[in-house]
This record gives C-alpha cells, structure tokens and sequence, in this order.
C-alpha cells in the first residue's frame, strides 16, 4: 500500500512552465512503477507519461512527447513531470498513480493514486 499526493499545479500562460511533483509514503518506493494521468472536463482520463523503477526508462502519450520530462528521486519518494510549452490543451487534472505489479504497469492499470492537482493553461 502506498499513499500519494501531487503538488505544483496553477495557472500559467501558453508557453509557460510547470513541475509537478508527488511524494510518496512508505519504504518500498522504489519497488513501484510510476505513472502520470490527466483528466480535462468531459473528457477521458488519459495517461501522459510513466517512469521504470529506477528511472532509466521513460514514456510519453503522443501530444506532449518532446514537452514534458518525467523522472523520479528513490532517496525522496518522488516522482516529478517537468511541463514546457505548455498549451490550452493541457489543462486538466493531473493525477500521479503507482502499481508495484510489471504485468499491470504493461498494461498501464494501476493501483494507487493521488488526490490529483489542477493545471490551468490560459490563452
């Protein structure tokens, strides 16, 4: 069991920059798969990026490949989505979640999730 909570979402203009970061609880963090999600109004929860458990491999939903970087810190329980060039399109809620299951992290089908932050892109 693992708790999560992001934090660092707000409003920024179209071209600006955020870091979101979501601590984890536990001693076990580096046993678990990360991913980050966003849910805009009406829309489907869609998963933005997720992070290997030490960090080396990383992925990108197609429409922020190029502007947004995930990482991780084991020694801090966090991990972190850097997001630049931010556009109107990526305004929604960001979740973090996290599986310590390979198969369910192949799958994208996580566990444990965060309370979720906003992130408002004005025009």
């Amino acid at each position: 069991q693992v708790q999560l909570v992001e934090s660092g979402g707000g409003l920024v203009q179209a071209g600006g920059s955020l870091r979101l970061s979501c601590a984890a609880s536990g001693r076990t963090f580096s046993s678990y798969f990360m991913g980050w999600f966003r849910q805009a109004p009406g829309k489907e929860r869609e998963c933005v990026s997720d992070i290997s458990l030490s960090g080396s491999t990383t992925s990108y939903a197609d429409s922020v490949k190029g502007r947004f970087t995930i990482s991780r810190d084991n020694t801090k329980n966090t991990v972190y989505l850097q997001m630049n060039s931010l556009k109107p399109e990526d305004t929604a809620v960001y979740y973090c979640a996290a599986t310590n299951d390979y198969y369910k992290y192949r799958k994208v089908r996580y566990d444990y999730w965060g309370q979720g932050t906003q992130v408002t892109v004005s025009s």
